[in-house]
Formats: structure tokens, C-alpha cells, sequence
């Protein structure tokens, strides 16, 4: 009788760990195919975002050569961070600078970050200085 306890118990630990075994192949297999899910998902948003970057660079560049840009194209410098574009209103029409201009390109969904937040407020505000600086070498 001990013998057939045994066999019995050895047969119920087996056909458990069979199960567990098969639950756990289901289980991984059916977490590739999520995660497969993911990602694609994932790969798709990249792609959006990367276009939506590229973009946006695209009309950056352009911005001055587009309809209802505040300045002619030949008064700004383009300087990126913290802020896209300074124009120098008149300079190159007459040679005369009227007025200092900052300008900030934003495309699509797109808001200022918090430099050019903070960048918009001291120019608002009138923290805004002229230094000369000579070196002395």
C-alpha cells in the first residue's frame, strides 16, 4: 500500500509540474504576442514623433521665408536655443535697426518649454540688457 501511495504521489507531483510547465509555455507565448503588440506600437510612435521633429527643424529653417514671418528674412539670426531667431527690424532695408525681435517657430502640438517660458517673461518684464565686452588679452 506505501508502494501505491508513492507511485501516486510521484504521479500527482509530476502531472503538476507537467501543468505548470504547459501554463507557463502558454504564458510566455502569450506574452511575446504582447509584447510583439507593444512594439509595433511603440515603433509607430517613434516614427510620428520623429517626423513631427523633423518637421518642425523643416519649418524652422523656413520660418523666415514664410508668409506673415514678423521680419524681413535678411534681419534675423538664427540662433536655436533658447530661442529660434533674433531680428533686427530694418537693417536690411534701411540699414537702421528699429527694433530687436525674438522669435520662437512652433509647429503642431508644440509649446514653449520652460527656457523660452522663462526667456519670454524677462523680455516682458524688461530684463533685458546691452553689454559690450572687450577682453583684455
Amino acid at each position: 500500500m506505501d508502494d501505491f501511495l508513492t507511485i501516486n504521489h510521484i504521479a500527482y507531483i509530476l502531472v503538476t509540474a507537467g501543468v505548470f510547465l504547459v501554463g507557463l509555455l502558454f504564458g510566455r507565448l502569450a506574452q511575446s504576442f504582447k509584447d510583439r503588440g507593444l512594439i509595433k506600437k511603440h515603433r509607430q510612435d517613434a516614427v510620428k514623433k520623429s517626423r513631427a521633429v523633423i518637421g518642425g527643424q523643416v519649418a524652422e529653417q523656413l520660418a523666415p521665408y514664410l508668409p506673415e514671418f514678423p521680419c524681413n528674412p535678411g534681419d534675423v539670426c538664427f540662433l536655436g536655443k533658447p530661442v529660434d531667431f533674433i531680428g533686427f527690424t530694418g537693417l536690411a532695408e534701411n540699414d537702421e535697426i528699429k527694433e530687436v525681435v525674438f522669435i520662437e517657430v512652433k509647429t503642431g502640438q508644440s509649446r514653449l518649454n520652460g527656457h523660452e517660458r522663462q526667456l519670454k517673461e524677462a523680455i516682458q518684464k524688461g530684463r533685458v540688457r546691452y553689454v559690450e565686452y572687450c577682453p583684455s588679452l
